[in-house]
């Protein structure tokens, strides 16, 4: 009797990185049924939820393979988070419209697409928005707003790193850089 490995979220990404096979036939194995899931319990087939899950897990290949790819919460969420990403935007593209939910499973209970997924999908394009503009806003500023935001360097760290000489003159450029993002946030 053979007993299967388990993989950590750790193997997946690095096995991912390297196209193992193993990896990748467990990770098809192990994720989809949380996929299935959500996309049957929002009014999607089996053969949606495949497709959505193919999707995501080539999201989730083309981030592995990039060098600054780093995993911050648990590979689940991660996946479950892309698969619901697409699967409101797969909504979305269809008119407007989804099956309302219920016990008797009526095809005539169409409603346009709630609040939610139209909310969703505005902060989505505010994300995309904000990311356009970090590129735009140019180094240092790019850097030194991620070290600080997403990175959650405390300022000391910061100074060290940028050379300035000390934490309140990194306190000074984040505001200047800052004042800039918002520029090219609101005026685009």
């Amino acid at each position: 009797m053979t007993v299967k490995k388990q993989f950590s979220d750790n193997d997946y990404i690095e096995g991912l990185k390297i196209n193992n096979d193993k990896i990748l036939s467990s990770l098809y194995k192990k994720y989809y049924p949380v996929v299935l899931k959500y996309v049957i319990n929002n009014n999607g087939s089996e053969q949606e939820a495949q497709d959505i899950y193919q999707e995501t897990i080539l999201v989730l290949y083309k981030n592995c393979k990039k060098s600054d790819f780093e995993l911050k919460c648990a590979l689940q969420t991660y996946i479950y988070s892309i698969a619901k990403r697409l699967w409101l935007k797969q909504i979305n593209a269809n008119k407007n419209l989804y099956r309302l939910n219920n016990d008797n499973n009526d095809e005539n209970n169409i409603i346009e697409v709630t609040d939610e997924i139209n909310e969703h999908l505005e902060k989505e394009n505010q994300l995309q928005k904000m990311k356009l503009s970090l590129t735009g806003l140019g180094e240092p500023c790019k850097t030194l707003l991620e070290d600080f935001y997403i990175s959650q360097l405390n300022m000391e760290e910061i100074a060290e790193k940028f050379g300035y000489t000390n934490a309140d003159n990194a306190k000074n450029q984040k505001y200047k850089c800052l004042q800039r993002l918002k520029k090219l946030y609101f005026n685009d």
